[in-house]
C-alpha cells in the first residue's frame, strides 16, 4: 500500500510517501513541505499547495492519500488556514479517484507512538525508528505527514474490516419497518 500522509498547513504543508503493510517494516519514499509566503495572497497560496501536491501525486501515484482532520484550536485564523489547505488536498486526491481518510491528530499520535497525547519530538522520534531513517524530517510538518502516512496504513485494514462487517450485517438483517403508534380510544364517559 502506497499512501500520501498531508499534514495541510498554508504556510507549510507537511508531504510524506510511505510504503508497506501493517505487520511488516515499512518504507519512506519521499518526505517534504509545501510552502507558500505569509505575505501571499490567499488564493495564490492556494494555488501554490494545489500545484504541490499535485507534483507529489504524479511523482509518487499514491493509492491513498490520509488527511489530518482539521480540529478547533484557539487561533481560528490558523484553523481557517489548516483546513483551507486540507480541502485542496481531499480535492487534489478525489479529482484522480483516490480514497481519502481523514486521521485526528491523538488518532495519529496513538498509532504511531502509543499515546494520543505525545508531543511533535516523540513523534518524530518513533517515524524516525518506524521508517529506519538517520535523523527525523524537519521541519515537524514533514515528520507529522509521515505519521499520518503509517497511521493509515497500520489503521485501514481494522477499518477495512470493521466496514466489511457492517455490510455483512445489514445485508443479512432484513429492513425494518417501523410500526404506527396503537390508536388511542378515549373513552368517554356516558351518562343515562
Amino acid at each position: 500500500m502506497r499512501v500520501l500522509g498531508v499534514d495541510p498547513g498554508l504556510t507549510r504543508c507537511g508531504v510524506g510517501i510511505v510504503e508497506g503493510v501493517a505487520g511488516r517494516p515499512l518504507t519512506m519514499l519521499g518526505v517534504g513541505v509545501v510552502r507558500t509566503p505569509a505575505d501571499a495572497d490567499l488564493g495564490h497560496r492556494l494555488v501554490a499547495v494545489e500545484q504541490g501536491l499535485e507534483q507529489w501525486l504524479d511523482e509518487y501515484r499514491p493509492e491513498f492519500v490520509a488527511v489530518e482532520r482539521v480540529f478547533s484550536q484557539h487561533n481560528v485564523r490558523t484553523v481557517m488556514g489548516t483546513a483551507q489547505a486540507s480541502a485542496v488536498a481531499i480535492l487534489c486526491a478525489s479529482r484522480r479517484g483516490i480514497p481519502v481518510a481523514l486521521h485526528t491528530p491523538s488518532e495519529v499520535k496513538a498509532a504511531v507512538t502509543g499515546s494520543g497525547r505525545a508531543d511533535k519530538a516523540q513523534v518524530g522520534a518513533m517515524v524516525t525508528r518506524l521508517l529506519r531513517l538517520d535523523a527525523p524530517p524537519k521541519p515537524a510538518d514533514a515528520a507529522d505527514a509521515l505519521a499520518l502516512a503509517i497511521c493509515h496504513i497500520w489503521r485501514a485494514p481494522a477499518q477495512n474490516r470493521l466496514q466489511q462487517a457492517v455490510a455483512a450485517h445489514a445485508a443479512r438483517t432484513p429492513p425494518t419497518t417501523p410500526r404506527a403508534p396503537a390508536a388511542r380510544h378515549a373513552s368517554k364517559g356516558r351518562t343515562a
